[in-house]
This record gives C-alpha cells, structure tokens and sequence, in this order.
C-alpha cells in the first residue's frame, strides 16, 4: 500500500501540465519533460527522513532551512545546487504549502509553454 504522504504529493503534482511520476524503490522522481523538478525521499541515504525536495529561487534554500530548521533542510547532493527539502514526518503537513512549493519548482524548470498554463495563486 502506498504512503499517503506520496499519495498526496502527486495528486498535487500530477495536476500541473505534462507533469510525469517515475518511481525509484522507495522514493518518486517527478518530472516535467525530463526535467527533474521534485522528488519523495523515504529514508534517503538511511536518514529516517521522509520528505520532498524541490528547487527554489536562489538563496531561497539557504534560508527556508535557516529559518525552520525542523521542517526544511538542503538534501544531500543537490541542496547546494538550489533545491530544498520539506519534511513531512513532522507535525501536520501543510498541503497548500507543499502545492505553493511544487508549483514554484514546476514553474522553474518546465519550458515557457507549459510554465504559462499553470495559475499561480496570488
């Protein structure tokens, strides 16, 4: 059976245009043309940590986990290279934070065509 917590993300992710699930073992690559723009880590490296990663503006990774050490963190690898990771084996999680987050990623990496089609809440 799968964790609700995957469940969830990608009824979120899968809502944004051409946006493709590859799953690896334990953990989900989300994809946008190829483009890696979220991943489901489940105990990644052994770390007991259930989160997702996804890639920020820059310096926006640095300070979300700055600023709630308990929830963000840089993942290993590719935290230096922009991205950020939400945990979500934590309190409550925050779902309208997690589609704000995703869809931020999204935008980031996707081609301007499909970028245009997604509605940015204000």
């Amino acid at each position: 059976m799968e964790d609700t917590r995957l469940a969830e993300l990608t009824r979120i992710i899968l809502a944004l245009p051409e946006a493709q699930r590859k799953d690896m073992g334990r953990h989900a690559s989300f994809l946008v043309r190829k483009k890696s723009f979220a991943y489901y880590l489940s105990d990644h490296h052994g770390d007991g940590i259930i989160s997702v990663a996804c890639k920020v503006l820059p310096g926006d990774n640095a300070a979300l986990a700055a600023g709630d050490p308990a929830r963000f963190y840089l993942p290993a690898y590719i935290g230096p290279r922009g991205w950020v990771a939400l945990r979500l084996d934590v309190g409550e999680v925050d779902w309208d934070e997690v589609k704000e987050l995703m869809t931020g990623s999204y935008l980031l990496l996707a081609p301007k065509r499909l970028a245009a089609q997604v509605k940015v809440r204000d």
